[in-house]
């Protein structure tokens, strides 16, 4: 049997998973081994799915039908309380004064991004391409190549986009920004 390394579906031949897709390294090509039929199997089949049988009714057996569903009268459970807590009243609440929502001011350092061969974090395995670890499955830190950026043209293009200052999410200059609200100022 075989069990994917990414969404843990059992299956029992196949090159890559039924359910995730994932592609088993490994088990590209392989055979299926050759089964001889055993001489004492007798090999009548089952026709149609559907043959009726005879099952002629045990006599010892009492056939009344249980009563179920709507035809059964609601039923009291003694155990269950039905009654609702009372109110809990006004609780104070304060705000927490240690409590920093603003954003660490950039030092300047950036993190180099990751070309060639990555090495999986989870399982140390190097791999040379993909997105996902042919060792354990994990996704691993992979670089996207941005597009060459093209030539601004004279006055301002109604589809440049701006970072806001705020979240940094891409916005419209003069508008607000459609994340956080603040408002985009145009850029000198």
């Amino acid at each position: 049997m075989i069990i994917c390394p990414v969404c843990d579906h059992v299956q029992s031949e196949g090159e890559e998973c039924e359910g995730c897709g994932k592609r088993f390294p490994g088990l590209m090509n392989i055979p299926a081994p050759v089964v001889a039929p055993l001489a004492e199997l007798e090999l009548t089949h089952h026709e149609g799915g559907r043959v009726p049988v005879d099952a002629p009714a045990l006599p010892e057996l009492d056939l009344t039908r249980l009563r179920s569903g709507p035809d059964l009268p609601a039923m009291v459970v003694p155990d269950l309380e039905l009654t609702r807590s009372g109110a809990t009243g006004e609780v104070p609440v304060a705000q927490m004064t240690d409590l920093d929502t603003g954003r660490a001011q950039d030092d300047g350092v950036r993190t180099a991004a990751p070309v060639g061969a990555v090495t999986c974090r989870y399982c140390r395995h190097v791999q040379a391409e993909g997105l996902l670890c042919d060792g354990c499955g994990m996704r691993l830190p992979r670089v996207r190549v941005a597009a060459p950026a093209t030539a601004k043209r004279g006055g301002g293009d109604e589809d440049e986009r701006v970072p806001c200052p705020s979240c940094h999410v891409p916005s419209r200059p003069g508008r607000p920004c459609v994340a956080c609200g603040t408002k985009v100022e145009v850029e000198a």
